[in-house]
This record gives C-alpha cells, structure tokens and sequence, in this order.
C-alpha cells in the first residue's frame, strides 16, 4: 500500500531552487484523521458520504498507495518524508481535542514530523464543546507537547474579546494564528497573525491588501495557497475551482510572494475528500490524476505537485 516517492528528484529540485536562507516559514495543513478496518477497527473519512472503500472513495483523486490508515507509523513517516522533500518547514496538524482520533495518534505523528526535521504545529478545530475555558486547557496541553504555533479554525465562534482575555494566560512562546480574513478581528482578540485557509473565496488578488493590512497592525500574514477544489464526492454544496493543470496553484503561489507575507500556508497535504491535497495520486478508473500537470505524466505526475512545492518553496525561502 505504500507509495515510493522519488524523494532525491524532489529534493534536486528543492537544492536547484534560488538560494538558501530561510526568508519565511512554509506550511502545510495536515490531517491524520483516516482509518481502515485492518488498522483501526472500521473505515475512517475515506467512506464519507455513503461510498465504499478501499476503491470506492469519498475523493475525486486517487491516493497513489491506496486508503490508507493514519495510525500507521510506516505512511505517516512517508507522509513527513515527501512534505520535507518538498521544501516545506511546519506541518500544521489537524486536532479534534482531547480524546480525540487525531489526539490519539497525536504523538506518532509528532514524532514522525520531528524525526524529519519539521515543525510542527496544531490546526485547532472547532471540536464538540469548545469553549474560551477548553482552548485555554488546550493550550496548555499542548503547550507541554512542544507545540509552538496554533492555528485556531473559526475562531469567530467566540468574540474578540474572549480571546483577548484568554490571551494573557496563554503558556508563553505560544503563537495563535485566526483563521480569518477579517484582521481587524485578530488584532482585537491579540492573536499574533492570521491565516485565511480558503483560497477560494480569499484569493491571490486579496492577499496583498490583507497583508498590507497585518503589517499596519503588527500582525503577521499567513495567507493561504491551494492546488484547487472539488468536494463533490464528499457532499461538499461548493462549486468546484479546477486545478487546470498546475496554473491554479502557480498563480497563487505568484500572488502570495508578492504581497509579502511571513507565513505562506498550503491548503493542504491530504484533504481528499474537497480534493485540496498536494498529496501522491495515482491514474485510478473513475478517478482523477495530476497528469497534465506542468507537462508531466505518469508516475512523474503522481508526485507533480510536490515538487511545485519546492520550486516555490525554494523562491519564497531565497527572499526578495
């Protein structure tokens, strides 16, 4: 079931890209949340919507290695392995709270990330229950994880003023990033930045204003970057944005370079269900594949986006 990943040509491409100095951070938003019934009991995600895996998925694309299972400690390395190979320095882990699936593989995928030399980051979703009081214990917890970035996922559930009274009590070194266009939001509820996550509705020809907009509030900008979108399969209501080969995801990456920001966030390594992922696909009937992507196809293809990744990882670590 696993995939191989021609990681030194990802990386040839990474080393080639201009310069070396680290002139920003990339991340990516990660989900661990898919499981299999050999690995964990029943299908996890892949079966959304009412379909039937292992072939029958919830995806419009194909995973190259198949439904996989997310506690499995043999994929996930491999997962930090590309996300690393395609120049990439924080993954941003998607969490569902304490008890959780994903706090339950919380640790393997920590551990997996940080043997790759990642950071690592939690995505803080809007889990059952959520509340000024719970995220407060949360960041405490994982404050003694080693967490030091926490992206918080609609953070507008809860007032500006509830987060900024959170907000000195917060464990120290700790950075929250709202997930918003709105900054005058963030800046009111003392977040340190913010994020957009849709590159849809919150695309390329916004992020310079939002940007600009950070920086006149001492925040910093983390807009976010996509391949494209298509939910359908999942029982997303959205329309599709096509990913047309490759253009869509280079004229964000153009976009976001130019509006300077300090973060650029990728929307995402393994989102299959809205079909976001930059993840290996593979030619499946039924399916979609990345071929045409830039030109490349076969198994170049497969990994096609990943290596964009370090090309553009490559310009925005270089600076100016």
């Amino acid at each position: 079931m696993l995939r191989r990943l021609l990681l030194g040509g990802i990386a040839t491409v990474y080393l080639a890209a201009p310069g070396l100095a680290r002139a920003g951070t990339v991340a990516i938003f990660y989900y661990p949340w898919y499981g299999t019934p050999a690995r964990d009991g029943a299908w996890e995600h892949w079966n959304q919507n009412g379909h039937r895996p292992p072939l029958d998925l919830y995806s419009r694309y194909f995973p190259a290695g198949g439904a996989y299972s997310s506690a499995n400690p043999a994929v996930v390395d491999q997962q930090m392995a590309e996300i690393a190979s395609a120049g990439i320095d924080e993954v941003v882990i998607s969490w569902w709270g304490r008890g959780s699936a994903e706090d339950k593989r919380l640790s393997l995928t920590l551990a997996a990330a940080r043997r790759h030399r990642l950071q690592t980051a939690i995505h803080l979703e809007p889990y059952p229950g959520r509340s000024p009081p719970s995220v407060l214990a949360d960041l405490g917890y994982l404050a003694q994880l080693g967490i030091h970035d926490v992206y918080v996922y609609h953070p507008r559930d809860f007032a500006a003023s509830d987060w900024a009274a959170l907000r000195p009590q917060a464990p120290p070194g700790l950075r929250l990033f709202a997930g918003t266009e709105l900054v005058g939001f963030a800046a009111a509820g003392r977040f340190d930045g913010f994020y957009t996550y849709d590159f849809i509705d919150y695309g390329g020809a916004k992020f310079a204003r939002l940007c600009a907009q950070a920086h006149t509030a001492h925040l910093l900008c983390a807009p976010s970057v996509g391949p494209g979108y298509d939910g359908v399969r999942a029982g997303e209501a959205s329309a599709p944005s096509a990913r047309r080969n490759g253009a869509t995801y280079d004229d964000l990456w153009t976009a976001v370079l130019a509006a300077q920001p300090d973060i650029v966030t990728i929307t995402s390594f393994n989102e299959w269900g809205e079909g976001t992922q930059i993840e290996p696909a593979a030619p499946q009937r039924g399916y979609r594949a990345y071929d045409g992507a830039w030109g490349l196809s076969g198994a170049a293809a497969e990994t096609a986006y990943l290596t964009r990744t370090a090309y553009w990882a490559g310009r925005f670590h270089s600076g100016p």
